[in-house]
């Protein structure tokens, strides 16, 4: 989540929450937006305003007010949709011009993934009532939305809610669900979700093994048979289902034969996506035991790819990098780290695939392949 620095005018009770306009809105919906002023003027009726200059408006025109730094606005667009957090950071909740666009949905878990890209949570506030007000003003064109954690499905009956606010105020947008699928062992519960019926709703689960063993040791917890189940039940709705696999030094030499278990066992599946690590948060920490250079594995990946392809399931490979991959599998990549994190590194600038390439994730600044170089077009 893009975070960008400001200083409060006057103390909040708590975060406030709009849409960002650089031009002035109409009087009767100012209080869903954030006025942009680079004038350092205020204006009245807006959920908030963010300037750029120390402001001379009256007091009470102060009200709800932050001074940002004029460097930092240019990572604002029309449209985008930020919260205000009572020490003045503004949280880019939502970014009208990015595909890339998630709802975290809580920070806790009911895995202990050793790969986690995120940090440990165990109490939080409830985070729902400002997402459904994100969701109402998400413009109605958006294309992609996901929904994220931790793990989503510990919410229970309100990601059902939340699934279905989704269907009422964006019909037409693609929705991703991001879960370890463990709670899906439960039918009844499939049953609520699938009962939604949102009609653009793809569910998005990992497999990190064909071997019950590894899967349950990579995510700490015995759910390898429960996120089977749940895929299953899944199935029996004919509902719309991807498979993530991350792959580090724990799972890379079985990619071959897990693709043989997920033709065999799993055949309904829409998509399989292989991606490459981020090596941040819990990652980050357990580096030493997951680091595995992606160019050593090219060969298992390659092998991976091909017999799916070969057997009509579609699948791509996600976080990489084209130089550390055999051109055969550059079709499947895709560009797919979120933009406010998506970096190249300085052996990068020369490249002349710069453009088709997935790039790095900001945290793999000092954690990449060795075997990175400039292409050039011959």
């Amino acid at each position: 989540m893009k975070r960008l620095s400001g200083k409060l005018f006057s103390s909040i009770d708590e975060p406030i929450l709009g849409k960002i306009t650089f031009k002035p809105v109409n009087l009767f919906t100012r209080k869903n937006y954030i006025f942009i002023s680079n004038d350092g003027r205020t204006k009245f009726g807006y959920a908030a305003n963010l300037v750029t200059t120390p402001s001379n408006s009256r007091p009470y025109l102060k009200s709800n007010s932050v001074l940002i730094d004029p460097e930092e606005i240019k990572y604002l667009n029309e449209g985008d949709i930020v919260s205000i957090e009572k020490n003045g950071v503004i949280k880019v909740l939502y970014e009208k011009d990015s595909i890339h666009n998630f709802l975290l949905l809580t920070e806790r878990c009911n895995s202990s993934c050793i790969m986690c890209p995120n940090p440990v949570v165990t109490k939080e506030d409830d985070k729902i009532p400002m997402i459904l007000k994100v969701i109402s003003l998400i413009n109605k064109d958006a294309q992609l939305l996901g929904i994220t954690g931790g793990e989503p499905t510990l919410m229970g009956d309100k990601l059902v809610d939340l699934i279905n606010a989704c269907k009422v105020a964006l019909p037409q947008t693609k929705l991703m669900l991001l879960t370890n699928g463990m709670k899906f062992e439960d039918f009844n519960y499939v049953k609520k979700i699938v009962s939604v019926k949102h009609p653009e709703l793809t569910i998005d689960i990992p497999i990190y093994s064909d071997i019950d063993t590894i899967h349950n040791d990579i995510v700490g917890a015995k759910g390898f048979y429960k996120t089977i189940q749940g895929l299953y039940n899944l199935a029996c709705f004919d509902q719309k289902i991807g498979l993530r696999v991350v792959i580090h030094r724990l799972n890379y030499r079985r990619l071959p034969q897990m693709a043989e278990f997920i033709y065999h066992n799993l055949p309904f599946v829409k998509h399989i996506a292989f991606m490459q690590m981020e090596p941040s948060g819990v990652a980050k920490v357990n580096i030493d035991e997951l680091w595995v250079d992606p160019y050593d594995y090219i060969n298992e990946l390659e092998r991976t790819i091909l017999y799916l392809h070969r057997r009509e399931m579609r699948v791509s490979i996600y976080n990489a990098q084209l130089c550390v991959l055999s051109p055969i599998l550059w079709e499947y990549t895709k560009r797919s780290i979120s933009t406010w994190k998506n970096i190249y590194i300085d052996t990068c600038k020369d490249c002349d695939y710069k453009e088709n390439c997935g790039g790095f994730f900001a945290s793999s600044l000092e954690i990449y392949s060795k075997h990175i170089k400039a292409f050039k077009l011959s």
